[in-house]
């Protein structure tokens, strides 16, 4: 049965979420399409712009992503102490970079005498403001919309994009984390767009370690100029540093398990790695077997709605108020409690 977005998404839960959407023609969203003999490949950039776009406007993180030809991943990260934060003006002017808004907010910002009446009116439109910057439903539809009325403009048609409204899973713990945003780094080389993590385009992945060859190279630089421009993903856990805003890996341990995972699932490269595992999975306890089946195409979609440790999940289900959910007796194999 489906359920309305706001029974899956809440910070309560989680902050973590991973999304997925899916383009509903057969038309590519992005790469070459061999049917047509067209090539869409420019339209991954306009993803990207966008993403960065809507990223710099709500309270939500890009923790992970990965554009492919047909759909893309995210890994998202409710950041509910940053919108909490924002002054009234602050959430205008975020909202007001993607909606113009009603003419009584600008006489608001123009500093214009109002009456009690109006004021009343503005704390409701900003409180309706400040929600929706913390609202999966409302990122994914700001940057769903806008790709698909430039597609819609290339392609000379209009109707539907998208294959209906986008999926979402909870990741209920820091190992459902883990699993979803390797899962999504490597969506790349399993549909053999790439052949290692460093070079596959249009994900986060190769994003963090180009960010990182920049900032090296620019140590003698002013650090205005070290900042990458364009999307800011979210960061890891700094070695030795713990802070409770940042993803609870170390960079340098994720880039290992990357790497290890694309070569443990490739069939023409199986068995022929070290059979040790990395560290990072023997201190949380995951099953190699298991985490290798999670990493394969359909490994994913052996969860639904969530993704976590199983009484992590029975938990969700009760709230959900279902007796029974996707992916209990994967997460008792590959996240044991």
């Amino acid at each position: 049965m489906t359920r309305a977005r706001a029974q899956q998404i809440c910070c309560q839960d989680t902050p973590y979420y991973h999304c997925i959407s899916r383009v509903v023609r057969k038309a590519f969203l992005c790469g070459f399409d061999k049917s047509t003999q067209q090539d869409y490949e420019h339209r991954r950039q306009w993803m990207l712009d966008r993403l960065a776009e809507v990223d710099s406007v709500f309270c939500i993180d890009v923790c992970s992503y990965a554009i492919l030809s047909n759909h893309y991943h995210l890994v998202l990260y409710i950041n509910k102490k940053q919108v909490d934060s924002l002054t009234d003006l602050e959430v205008i002017e975020r909202w007001r970079k993607i909606y113009i808004g009603p003419d009584i907010i600008q006489r608001f910002v123009d500093g214009e005498d109002l009456s009690k009446e109006h004021y009343c009116l503005i704390a409701e439109i900003v409180d309706k403001w400040r929600r929706r910057l913390e609202d999966i439903s409302w990122f994914m539809r700001c940057l769903n919309e806008h790709v698909a009325r430039k597609a819609n403009i290339e392609d000379d048609c209009t109707g539907h994009f998208w294959e209906g409204r986008f999926k979402s899973q909870a990741l209920l713990d820091e190992q459902a984390l883990l699993t979803c945003m390797t899962y999504v780094e490597l969506n790349p080389i399993r549909a053999k767009m790439a052949d290692t993590p460093e070079t596959s385009e249009y994900t986060s992945i190769k994003q963090r370690i180009d960010d990182h060859l920049k900032a090296d190279l620019q140590l003698n630089k002013d650090a205005k100029e070290q900042e990458p421009k364009g999307l800011s993903l979210k960061k890891f856990l700094l070695e030795g540093d713990y802070l409770k805003d940042q993803i609870p890996y170390h960079y340098r341990e994720y880039l290992d398990l990357v790497d290890w995972s694309g070569r443990a699932i490739r069939a023409d490269k199986r068995g022929a790695i070290d059979e040790q595992l990395p560290p990072i999975l023997t201190r949380l306890g995951i099953d190699a077997e298991h985490w290798c089946k999670a990493m394969q195409p359909k490994g994913a979609h052996q969860f639904s709605r969530a993704v976590g440790c199983r009484d992590k999940l029975r938990e969700y289900a009760k709230k959900l108020k279902i007796s029974w959910i996707k992916g209990i007796s994967i997460s008792a194999k590959l996240f044991p409690t």
